[in-house]
């Protein structure tokens, strides 16, 4: 027997059936709402609204859980392997030991880009922010891969795919080399995925730079930890660009532009530049906490609290772990860590945050473990959309092959003016 939810409204009464997902998470199917009621639902920020149907990612907020088909995210951390996470979001299983040596030297084959690109970036400024490089680099890269821009079958998806992810550490090196002034570093096909980028990253003509397994670690946690987290601001773009069947160029470069945003994929900037602020200012952590709890106090702390999470950010336990293996390995002291350490101490102990829920997130630490490896500040989103570019083209893929999928088309409540009359322009 289907589950269902009685609405009434007036003298109307219909049935609204209601969908559990595969961890009992219930829905009410409103899909017919408007068809036969007239009416559709009001849900500014779409926070109460489900767009899909996903396979991909499951979060329980409440339970601090976060799952990639199925598998928790903690499962990862001993041999972090970014491109085996790749392979799981995207086809929707562990590939095997030869399916990952084929998509690992596939990914080789395509870490070049077209000379073409190299010619764009003589002509973008040098201080043009790295995200708004490598939006427009990602959309042109349709230019020298015109044969995906439809792709309707398995081996397409592959090929297009691997060239997607490949390519986009590339774009994001040179984009990094050009506002430095520095000369770009070809990718070395002897390197693992995270190595070649530190390469690109790090070296100079001459001296390759050296790439610890700590720091190769960290940096493949990074991305993993990113690379899916359901329908937030990024993906839900994707897959709004992707419904109208625009291309993978397209819809990814537009989930680029939704991570831009600081409420999305900027907020670990704002926790570095508030550390900063914190240590230039002579600040103690007593005194941060006492301003966040002054509602007339313009102090703001970043890193705390999440939109979904209501308990601790699982991501956050991970990266700080890596912190402190990273930190060891360089035999070095930070004084930001230093004050994240005690910030994170005092408000877990602290029942003005404890009875928020307000808890360390992934912000937290991703900025502070950028920092260590030595990413400069502008480059702290075009890495989190490094990672985050292979649970884009998953639910891309996942909506392209689900035969029911529409082109989507949210609704809004009027609230402007009512019918009214044109004044010709010498009557007004």
């Amino acid at each position: 027997m289907v589950d269902t939810v009685t609405l009434i409204y007036g003298d109307k009464q219909i049935e609204l059936p209601v969908l559990r997902g595969t961890e009992g998470d219930p829905a009410i199917d409103v899909s017919q709402l408007r068809a036969r009621t007239g009416m559709i639902t009001y849900d500014p920020s779409l926070a109460n609204t489900g767009i899909c149907q996903s396979q991909i990612t499951f979060i329980d907020g409440e339970r601090g859980i976060l799952r990639y088909r199925g598998i928790p995210i903690e499962q990862f951390t001993a041999k972090p392997n970014f491109v085996e996470v790749v392979w799981l979001l995207i086809f929707g299983r562990l590939p095997n030991k030869e399916e990952l040596a084929e998509f690992s030297e596939l990914l080789t084959e395509n870490e070049l880009v077209h000379e073409g690109i190299k010619y764009q970036f003589q002509r973008i400024p040098v201080d043009a922010p790295p995200m708004a490089i490598l939006s427009a680099i990602v959309t042109s890269l349709a230019f020298y891969h015109q044969q995906f821009l439809a792709v309707e079958d398995r081996e397409s998806i592959v090929q297009a795919a691997a060239r997607l992810i490949s390519k986009v550490r590339t774009i994001a090196a040179f984009a990094c080399r050009r506002s430095q002034g520095l000369p770009f570093i070809y990718p070395d096909p002897k390197l693992r995925y995270c190595a070649n980028f530190l390469h690109m990253m790090f070296s100079i003509p001459y001296r390759q730079y050296e790439i610890t397994p700590e720091v190769e670690d960290a940096l493949n946690l990074l991305f993993i930890l990113h690379a899916d987290h359901e329908q937030n601001c990024s993906t839900s773009t994707v897959r709004l660009v992707g419904s109208a069947r625009a291309n993978l160029f397209a819809s990814c470069a537009a989930g680029v532009c939704a991570l831009w945003g600081p409420l999305h994929g900027g907020a670990n900037v704002e926790v570095i530049q508030m550390l900063e602020r914190i240590r230039d200012g002579g600040l103690s952590a007593e005194d941060c906490l006492r301003h966040a709890k002054d509602k007339d106090n313009p102090f703001r702390l970043y890193g705390f609290g999440h939109r979904v999470y209501r308990n601790f950010d699982p991501r956050a336990t991970i990266l700080k772990a890596a912190c402190e293996r990273v930190f060891a390995q360089m035999n070095r002291n930070d004084p930001l860590l230093d004050i994240a350490r005690k910030l994170e101490e005092l408000a877990l102990a602290d029942p003005y945050f404890v009875e928020r829920q307000l808890y360390p997130n992934v912000d937290f630490y991703s900025g502070i473990l950028l920092r260590a490896i030595g990413i400069p500040t502008n480059m702290f989103t075009v890495c989190f959309a490094i990672g985050r570019l292979p649970g884009w083209i998953a639910q891309w893929k996942e909506q392209h092959i689900d035969p029911t999928s529409r082109i989507l088309r949210p609704r809004q409540v009027y609230a402007g003016p009512p019918e009214s009359r044109y004044v010709p322009i010498d009557q007004r």
